[in-house]
Order: structure tokens, then sequence, then C-alpha cells
């Protein structure tokens, strides 16, 4: 028997697989506090209750989990990240009531932007503060999977300028080093994290200005390439 002959009569249901799904641990930074995206269930199981959305890959559809995540992303919250990273994979017999379940995690921290459901399946979607978040009874695992985005996230924060894609396209350094705390948990000296920023030379200078109060605070963006740099030195030191 040659390979084409295999493939023609291989029977993938000889085998038992189990539920296959994606979810999402959206991220943004709004009104001055860290926020994730979660989605009201309006079907059994765990009827409703929040949780992350996600849902099942579609053969017919899908090509790549990828585009999973952001087909189930648009259908239950209209939000589009600009980026996704992989955050994990889970699988066990008893994260989900209906069978063997395995989900690949996908995470992104992205500006804020309106969220509505479009699918039957949610009666509600939020942005809801990550503090708020962590006392809740989510559905199946969720609860853990945002502890786990939200370790990473803070890493993240520590070694690179990853937090700027939570900011407008112009942000001052201020409000750069305000989100870093936020997402680090701790304050970090304003010369040290400037010089630090200004160092890397991962920034370019608008040559425009924004009142906070005090004197004219510089408005920059991010160079193409900045998300991908990583410090030697996390900016705590």
């Amino acid at each position: 028997m040659d390979e084409k002959q295999f493939l023609a009569e291989y029977d993938k249901r000889q085998f038992d697989s189990p539920l296959l799904t994606v979810d999402a641990v959206m991220f943004t930074y709004h009104e001055e506090c860290l926020k994730v995206l979660l989605v009201k269930r309006s079907q059994h199981p765990e009827q409703g209750k929040w949780g992350l959305p996600g849902g099942f890959v579609d053969l017919a559809q899908d090509r790549t989990l990828e585009e999973t995540v952001l087909r189930k992303l648009k259908e239950k919250t209209n939000v589009e990240p600009p980026y996704l990273e992989q955050l994990q994979s889970i699988g066990n017999a008893g994260r989900d009531k209906r069978d063997w379940s395995v989900t690949v995690a996908y995470t992104a921290l992205m500006g804020f932007q309106s969220c509505a459901a479009h699918i039957a399946s949610v009666t509600d979607v939020q942005w809801l503060a990550v503090d708020v978040v962590s006392h809740m009874d989510l559905a199946f695992d969720h609860r853990a999977m945002i502890g786990l985005a939200r370790e990473r996230l803070r890493q993240k924060a520590l070694y690179s300028i990853v937090p700027a894609y939570a900011l407008s396209e112009t942000f001052t350094l201020p409000e750069l080093q305000r989100l870093h705390e936020v997402l680090i948990g701790k304050r970090l000296q304003k010369k040290s994290f400037r010089r630090r920023i200004e160092q890397a030379q991962l920034l370019l200078d608008t040559g425009e200005k924004r009142s906070e109060g005090g004197r004219p605070a510089t408005l920059y963006r991010m160079k193409q390439a900045s998300g991908s740099y990583t410090f030697v030195r996390n900016l705590e030191d």
C-alpha cells in the first residue's frame, strides 16, 4: 500500500478525538484600569456565567487556529485585535462538562474598542476590570487562564514596550510609564524609565505636545519594530 492509497482509506473516526476550542484573553487599558474582555453565556454548559470569548474550530471555515480566534472574537464581541500571541494549550478530562477537552488560548494587549455581540450564544459582552474579575466565578477554567495571561503581560511590561499597544497611536512618556507601573504592579523611577526608553531609540518624536496639567508633554509614537525589542535588564532595575 502506498501513501496515496493509505490516505484514501484512512478513517479518522477510528480514534477518539477531544473537543477542540480556542479562547481569547484580550486586555486593554481604559479609564486608568487594566480590563479583560468577557462574554456572558446564554447556553449550557455554564449558562449565565461570564467567560472568555472563544469557541469550536470550524473545519470547513478555519484554515488556522488564529482564524478561529478572530472569527469567534468578531461574532461574540466585534473586537479586532492588532495581533495575537499564543498563550498555552490546556487539555484534560475535567475542564469541560461535555467531554475531554483541549483549548488553545491566545492573548493580546490592545487599545480600547467598543464591543457588541452578534451571536445568540452571548447575552452580554463587556470589558471588566481585572481586579474585579479575579474574584468572579467564571466559566470553565477561564479565571486560571486569565491569571496565566496576566503574568505573561507583567513579564512583557518588564522587558519591552509592548504595553504601548494599549495606548492611542500617539502618547506621552508619563502615559507609557503609568501603564508599565499598572502592569508590573509597582512604581518606577521616572528618570531611569525615561533614560532606558530614550537610549533604546524605540519611539518617534511627533513634534507635537499635549498639556497634562503642567508643562506640555511631547507626543511619541512607536517605531515599526519596537514591539519586538527586549531590554537586557528589566525596567525595575
